[in-house]
């Protein structure tokens, strides 16, 4: 009898013991679901902070003369022509000196153009190591694989053999597989580099007194079929717009379906050329993870509802 009792005893402290830790996780999974549509934003806010890093550039540029005054930037910027189409049939030389167009790089992935002359001692080093560095971040997305890359040359003097040489220094740098199939750098007449740099409005000239051309910095994102979607102005690129640009240029071809959602709460600015956050699109966001996470409550709740009473059960028999 003794025994009957004291195993009725342990029974019910077991019983207890369930009940206690399963109070315990259902308030841990509660909360949890509680704070995760307020995570999100966290989350984001946190990837693009951990993609601002990037690896130091490799050629650095030449230090400006002293006493040099500023130049005229009059006629010198960068025109947005979102949606333009780029001249895929213009003519230019790759690395190897074979004569291309320009089309050839396109057809099935987007594209980033930058446009530069190899021999500049400033700037353009600075817009390659900046593009460079954001796109080493961006592990995903790989040169030659979800993207092209194509860099022109807007001065007509310059050869293909000093774009090889500029192809060899970054691609090593790069260090992927395949990139050297995927970033090409080009060539050619003056006349086609007049219709390029005209179809995405970069606007420069030629400065005399110091035998250098005078330009804006920045780069361009194109669609596979040659429109140009995105641009990306400075010397430093974020790997978040990055990353962002090229999922939209590609109409979700590249991509998961976390950078979808990204793109619900992050919309293009043209006028910083960046990506900003759309408040009531993370709002609506963070409501329905809400409604989510109250069902998922209501759940967790049942099923310790029954457990509690099966476990009851037990006990009494």
């Amino acid at each position: 009898m003794k025994a009957k009792v004291k195993s009725k005893k342990e029974k019910k402290r077991v019983s207890k013991l369930r009940y206690a830790w399963a109070g315990l996780a259902g308030r841990f999974v509660c909360a949890l679901l509680l704070l995760l549509p307020f995570s999100f934003p966290l989350f984001t806010s946190v990837s693009a902070f951990a993609q601002s890093w990037g690896q130091g550039p490799p050629p650095r540029h030449a230090p400006i003369p002293a006493g040099e005054k500023p130049r005229d930037l009059e006629d010198v910027r960068i025109d947005q022509r979102l949606d333009e189409p780029l001249p895929l049939d213009a003519l230019f030389r790759d690395e190897n000196g074979d004569e291309v167009k320009l089309g050839a790089y396109f057809g099935s992935k987007p594209v980033v153009l930058a446009l530069v002359y190899y021999s500049c001692p400033m700037l353009c080093n600075q817009v390659l190591n900046g593009m460079t560095s954001g796109l080493d971040v961006l592990n995903a997305f790989s040169m030659g694989k979800e993207l092209e890359v194509v860099t022109v040359s807007f001065d007509p003097r310059e050869t293909p053999e000093l774009a090889r040489q500029k192809k060899e220094t970054y691609i090593n740098w790069y260090k992927r597989e395949g990139a050297a199939e995927g970033w090409h750098f080009l060539t050619g007449r003056q006349s086609s580099i007049d219709r390029l740099t005209q179809a995405v409005g970069f606007h420069y000239k030629w400065d005399e007194k110091t035998t250098q051309f005078i330009h804006a910095s920045g780069i361009m994102i194109a669609t596979p079929d040659g429109k140009l979607a995105r641009y990306f102005y400075g010397i430093e690129y974020a790997p978040k717009d990055l990353r962002l640009g090229l999922v939209e240029a590609s109409t979700g071809k590249i991509g998961s379906p976390v950078d979808q959602l990204l793109l619900y709460c992050y919309h293009y600015d043209p006028a910083s050329g960046k990506y900003g956050a759309v408040v009531m699109n993370m709002i609506r966001l963070g409501g329905a993870l809400t409604v989510i996470a109250i069902i998922a409550m209501f759940i967790v709740f049942r099923m310790r509802g029954l457990s509690t009473r099966r476990a009851s059960a037990e006990g009494i028999v």
